[in-house]
């Protein structure tokens, strides 16, 4: 069994949620990657976006796929919903451990975010979610060992059976 759950998926699939349910059940650290990105630059992803650019937010997500990656586990790993689209960073997703895409409907994914502060809404949820998710779909499936619907099932029951195929696995 692999010491390494990387969670990947578009912001408001519950990488945060589901990552911290899953390591609890496993006994294992849970790694955010707001939290690791914020370590890095000292601020938050809009602010990194704002301030520096898009490709520097991109950057810094990548720096923190490195610590989800090169950190000693065991461990859980919420990753960057952009990181799929660095061809590098889909290469060390697939070497880098047990990779769960958390897949949800584009409605579910917009009310998950609506109101939130996230750098890519501006005032159409919807419209950025449906904008951001085009292309990606395929590039969550090339990266994944797993892939859990996240729409209508609660955090707990989404890291059992997470848990349970990596215990399969």
């Amino acid at each position: 069994m692999t010491e390494r759950v990387l969670l990947v998926g578009m912001m408001g699939s519950g990488k945060t949620s589901v990552g911290r349910e899953l390591a609890t059940a496993l006994g294992w650290r849970y790694l955010d990657n707001d939290d690791q990105l914020r370590a890095a630059t000292g601020s938050d992803a809009r602010t990194v976006r704002d301030r520096d650019g898009e490709a520097a937010l991109r950057r810094a997500e990548s720096a923190a796929l490195t610590v989800a990656l090169t950190t000693p586990g065991p461990l859980v790993a919420g990753v960057a919903a952009g990181v799929v689209l660095d061809p590098l960073d889909r290469s060390r997703l697939r070497a880098g451990g047990f990779v769960v895409w958390l897949r949800a409907r584009v409605d579910t994914l917009a009310a998950r975010v609506a109101g939130t502060d996230r750098p890519w809404l501006g005032d159409d949820p919807a419209g950025a979610v449906r904008r951001l998710y085009a292309g990606r779909a395929d590039l969550y499936a090339g990266v994944a060992d797993l892939v859990v619907d996240v729409d209508t099932l609660p955090a707990a029951l989404l890291a059992a059976r997470i848990a349970a195929a990596l215990h399969d696995s």
